[in-house]
């Protein structure tokens, strides 16, 4: 279940059980309902696929700080190599090499595939002649979504500004 704020800004995904509990404590309300219904003892609810939470929650706004995994970078990507635009064999790479005094951040790791992974090898993007596709960055919040719930429901849609990555633009090469 998709979890937005009071704000109706997407914060979380949960599970039914943990959905219910909060429509039963009524700290929450049912946005987008599916098809069937829970029952109890002595009531029923619509089976909820987004609900909103009726108080605003204060979140961390800290995203470089999160941490790094493959599946975030990945998702961060589109799943897509930003070298050549393959989407299997996916591996990360460091656009400037470590050894080369590049950081292990969200602003200098990308998706990438195994061959150009083993092209670029340990050169800088000018001496390889190899230019990531997108600037890498700290993901949106809706990266994590994405990595939670792989399958995004199309009731989430509306929920999720878009997420796929912003291409390179000639100002920013």
């Amino acid at each position: 279940m998709l979890v937005l704020n009071a704000t109706y800004e997407p914060i979380n995904v949960c599970t039914v059980r943990r959905a219910a509990v909060l429509l039963l404590k009524d700290k929450a309300e049912v946005i987008e309902g599916g098809t069937g219904e829970l029952h109890s003892e002595r009531t029923s609810i619509v089976r909820p696929l987004v609900i909103r939470l009726l108080s605003f929650v204060k979140l961390p706004r800290d995203r470089h700080r999160r941490k790094i995994t493959r599946r975030a970078v990945f998702a961060r990507d589109d799943w897509t190599c930003q070298y050549c635009g393959s989407r299997s064999g996916l591996t990360v790479d460091h656009v400037i090499p470590r050894s080369k005094g590049g950081s292990s951040d969200w602003n200098n790791i990308v998706a990438c595939c195994a061959p150009c992974n083993r092209r670029k090898g340990d050169r800088l993007p000018a001496q390889a002649n190899m230019h990531p596709a997108c600037v890498p960055g700290p993901p949106s919040p809706n990266v994590f979504i994405q990595v939670a719930s792989p399958r995004i429901p199309a009731a989430w849609q509306q929920w999720l500004p878009d997420l796929a990555p912003q291409p390179l633009t000639a100002d920013a090469a």
